[in-house]
């Protein structure tokens, strides 16, 4: 583990990571058109008839997760791995050293990424949570602070050594583990992570860059908060993308392609 994060963490141009093999049925890993809902705000509203939910960890309960299980779906555990966000109740174990700027939401700042000595044991924590629940798989999200003003000095290096992590501590739970946005580092992580998620590519032209997933059998949950579906899905259909229409606080609305 150490020289890996050594030679993430050296070098102008890090080479992809190859595709794992594995035995089948190891682990879940969603593939190209799933349907899916996501809805991070309150406790899951399960109405939706979709295969594939991905829900708040700390909000819901192993019961809202069982339930979702009886109806034969595939459940995603939403936790924040790149931002501390002070109304969680491990807040507190996150050293104030850690916290950087403000990252635009209420009550989150940016993590310093560096400190994997420091963070890997709080997100590891957050990782047994969602096995204990019963999850199939976990979204870690702003897994992509190099890309802005954190208050720290973070380079993409630093964003893979992290992100790596992530996976292998995922994996090591017998969780599937999605990319959240990411976009410049998907063809050094398409090989380690088991499905990505995606907001708004269309809205900033950027779906394909998003086809590495595709081509390796891997679902892309994908949604557009601006676009109209029409602008966005006949795109979406072509690329292979499992694409809706989300409101920005994903409440249980949904208008899928």
């Amino acid at each position: 583990m150490v020289l890996l994060l050594l030679a993430a963490c050296s070098g102008p141009s890090p080479a992809p990571d190859p595709v794992p093999t594995r035995p089948p049925g190891a682990r879940w890993q969603p593939e190209p058109g799933t349907a899916w809902q996501w809805q991070l705000d309150g406790r899951v509203d399960p109405g939706v008839d979709v295969p594939v939910y991905d829900i708040d960890g700390f909000v819901n309960t192993a019961e809202d997760v069982a339930g979702l299980h009886r109806e034969g779906r595939k459940v995603i555990c939403y936790v924040n791995a790149g931002a501390w966000e002070d109304f969680r109740p491990d807040a507190g174990d996150f050293p104030a050293a850690l916290r950087g700027k403000g990252n635009g939401w209420p009550g989150e700042r940016w993590l310093d990424i560096r400190r994997l000595d420091a963070l890997r044991p709080l997100m590891e924590r957050r990782l047994d949570m969602c096995r204990d629940k019963g999850f199939d798989a976990v979204e870690p999200d702003l897994v992509d602070g190099y890309l802005h003003d954190t208050g720290f000095p973070l380079t993409a290096a630093h964003q893979l050594a992290y992100n790596r992590m992530l996976a292998r501590a995922a994996h090591a739970r017998g969780l599937a583990i999605g990319l959240k946005n990411d976009l410049p580092q998907i063809p050094q992580l398409v090989g380690v992570y088991d499905f990505a998620v995606n907001e708004e590519c269309a809205q900033y032209d950027e779906c394909a860059a998003l086809t590495p997933f595709i081509r390796a059998g891997k679902a892309v949950f994908h949604v557009e908060y601006a676009l109209t579906n029409a602008e966005f899905c006949p795109q979406a259909r072509a690329l292979g993308l499992s694409s809706m229409r989300k409101r920005l606080d994903l409440d249980p609305w949904r208008k899928p392609c």
